[in-house]
């Protein structure tokens, strides 16, 4: 059973505690990512980052499971220009070439047509929002930060995690499932 209780955050303490646990998820996501970007992952590129988008998909979780996070004054502070991660997109898109592109349905519960999707794209979508919550944590504002993860992984990171969560699982599923069917030997 996990020690994740939504009833222990009342105070800035338990606040920063959530903080501090979804920090350590954001940090490996972002290295891993650049380290994938960068080629260091090798054949091992799509299971790698299955991994790290599960893993991120956690933090959303803790997010999406503890009590709304209100801000003093219900105001976000500035926290300057978001990072190029163009790179870091080309970077995923050329070793993900054979599988970047694939289809999602939205929302499940109101969309009948599928979406175009990149893998791409949305690593890096998720990316760009867990960096601006973690320029608010390194500046010392860990309650701006867990806003603003909690509200982008509602509206805008979590779902395109769980679309490239899904898409992910399925290229590594075919490839450990997808196996000739050896002959069966008769007497």
């Amino acid at each position: 059973m996990s020690s994740f209780n939504t009833a222990d955050f009342n105070t800035a303490e338990d606040w920063n505690t959530l903080a501090e646990r979804v920090v350590r998820h954001v940090r490996n996501y972002l290295g891993g990512l650049d380290a994938v970007a960068r080629g260091e992952a090798g054949t091992h590129t799509v299971p790698l980052l299955l991994l790290e988008v599960s893993q991120v998909i956690l933090a959303g979780a803790q997010l999406g499971a503890s009590a709304d996070v209100i801000l003093p004054d219900n105001w976000e502070p500035e926290v300057g220009e978001d990072p190029d991660l163009d790179a870091v997109r080309q970077g995923l898109a050329e070793r993900l070439a054979l599988v970047d592109d694939y289809t999602e349905v939205f929302d499940p519960y109101k969309d009948n047509e599928s979406t175009p999707y990149r893998l791409s794209d949305d690593l890096v979508d998720v990316a760009s929002d867990l960096i601006h919550g973690l320029r608010h944590y390194e500046k010392g504002r860990p309650l701006e930060a867990l806003w603003w993860w909690q509200y982008s992984y509602f509206n805008h990171w979590g779902n395109h995690a769980g679309a490239a969560l899904r898409a992910l699982h399925a290229v590594v599923a075919g490839a450990r499932l997808d196996v000739e069917t050896e002959p069966v030997a008769t007497s």
